[in-house]
């Protein structure tokens, strides 16, 4: 599958989705990375703390030759975005969570809600 393919499966959404397996329970902290994979995609994420809320950058790949693709958004306590990728025909997509809950920002495995 092609970097643009993903693109087009790949989402990032707010959202209040039931979650599970929790991949780093105590959160992480400012500017310290965490690694991202759904599958053939991959990358990290990192935050800093602005003014309007958690700064949260999400930097994926397919592979070191693909051309790297940025996520930038900024969330409030409450708010998370969903990384969602397309695995195999037939087969549930892989997606990630990472939210913001009061002053901790956590990155997990999210339940699939459809």
């Amino acid at each position: 599958m092609s970097i643009r393919s993903l693109l087009l499966v790949a989402s990032l959404t707010f959202s209040g989705l039931p979650l599970a397996g929790v991949a780093h329970a105590d959160g992480i902290k400012p500017v310290q990375a965490v690694n991202i994979d759904l599958g053939g995609v991959a990358g990290n994420a990192y935050y800093t703390v602005e003014r309007d809320g958690f700064r949260v950058v999400t930097t994926l790949s397919q592979g070191e030759a693909a051309t790297p693709i940025r996520m930038v958004a900024v969330l409030a306590s409450g708010q998370s975005l969903l990384l969602s990728a397309a695995s195999e025909a037939g087969l549930e997509p892989v997606e990630v969570e990472i939210a913001r809950e009061a002053d901790v920002l956590l990155v997990r495995k999210a339940a699939l809600a459809y």
